[in-house]
């Protein structure tokens, strides 16, 4: 099992760990609600150091990650960042990653940790037919570190005095000194909230760790773990690998038609989307239970007719809302918000309706 460079502070703190993405990582820490509310009314601190970073380098770069990818790279320049799809020939989602666009000639690529290894794979399998792009894995050299919530911006403002990181827009990026070596903070996340992350050097972590910290003691900032970030994640509709997108589904079927640019030049998966684009077969909607039983992941979705349409993408116990909420995919027909379903829940069908996502409504400055 793997270890991220902050492992021994995680297990000093108490921490639950579990293995995920083939790295023992914590899940909790004082408790998920608990490490939920600190997120959404103060700061929460994330190790996200498991996930995949590579390097795509080269004069051709930019041509190569437009091939590859759905969203249009055209659209941003040096110092911005954007979310986006790989896809298979087929439609298939084989990751969704975020790009940050460092020059003309060099791009960084965050992707899920579960699917590291595949997605170096998919990626240097299409570098031959773009000659002098260069793909460098530095996964096992750098760490990430997540700070998210209200007083977010104000703890990095006390860590970084002077270097103006509450001025960069959402899904921009700069990168800064920090103990002699070279970081970059991004106006990216995972919870809705205000905030970064921060890729680093694995030696430098422990110690950026350790002051924002000490610096958010005093704003109630709390470590966070897997399990928060994923109720987080959930109360905002976003979509997680293996959850709402996987291997079969076409993005287009998972409210992800804003990062498939059909108009741009060819990219792989580009004739599958536009196929679907016409004629979408299913959809996926945000639903609240109507009583407390909670909805997992691949408990079967039915109408009133008790006809299958779908099934659970995602569920949990919304600790903002406190009500079960879910995602699922379901036939196009019912995604419309306020029609009725029915989960199939311990052999029993529990009434839920649709909801419109995202379920949290987020106050940012």
């Amino acid at each position: 099992m793997k270890k991220t460079a902050l492992y021994p502070w995680h297990e000093q703190a108490g921490a639950k760990i579990i293995d995920f993405g083939g790295f023992l990582m914590p899940v909790q820490y004082a408790g998920i609600i608990a490490e939920h509310r600190a997120v959404r009314e103060a700061a929460g601190l994330f190790d996200v150091s498991h996930m995949g970073n590579f390097y795509v380098r080269g004069a051709r770069a930019l041509e190569f990650l437009q091939y590859l990818t759905t969203n249009d790279l055209g659209r941003i320049v040096d110092g911005q960042a954007q979310y986006t799809l790989m896809l298979y020939p087929d439609g298939g989602i084989v990751d969704d990653l975020i790009v940050y666009r460092v020059s003309a000639d060099t791009f960084f690529l965050i992707v899920n940790a579960s699917n590291c290894e595949k997605d170096y794979e998919w990626i240097a399998g299409h570098l031959r037919e773009f000659d002098g792009v260069t793909l460098e894995d530095r996964t096992a050299d750098l760490s990430l570190i997540a700070l998210q919530g209200p007083k977010a911006m104000d703890i990095l403002d006390r860590v970084f005095p002077g270097a103006g990181l509450r001025n960069l827009g959402s899904f921009h990026f700069s990168t800064i000194s920090y103990l002699g070596s070279e970081i970059m903070v991004a106006r990216t996340g995972y919870t809705g909230e205000e905030g970064v992350e921060i890729c680093l050097p694995n030696d430098k972590a422990l110690p950026l760790w350790t002051a924002l910290m000490e610096d958010g003691r005093q704003d109630g900032i709390q470590p966070i773990g897997l399990g928060a970030r994923d109720t987080l994640r959930l109360e905002m509709g976003y979509s997680l690998y293996g959850h709402e997108i996987e291997r079969d589904v076409n993005p287009l079927e998972a409210r992800l038609k804003w990062v498939v640019k059909t108009g741009k030049s060819n990219f792989i998966g580009k004739q599958a989307c536009q196929q679907v684009e016409i004629d979408p077969r299913n959809g996926l909607v945000g639903f609240a239970m109507e009583g407390r039983a909670i909805p997992r992941q691949g408990f079967k979705v039915f109408n009133s007719d008790h006809q299958e349409i779908g099934k659970v993408c995602s569920g949990t116990m919304s600790p903002t809302l406190q009500e079960p909420i879910g995602t699922a995919s379901v036939l196009a027909e019912y995604m419309a918000v306020g029609t009725r379903l029915f989960v199939e829940i311990r052999g029993a069908l529990q009434p839920a309706s649709v909801r419109p996502l995202p379920f949290v409504h987020v106050e940012r400055a």
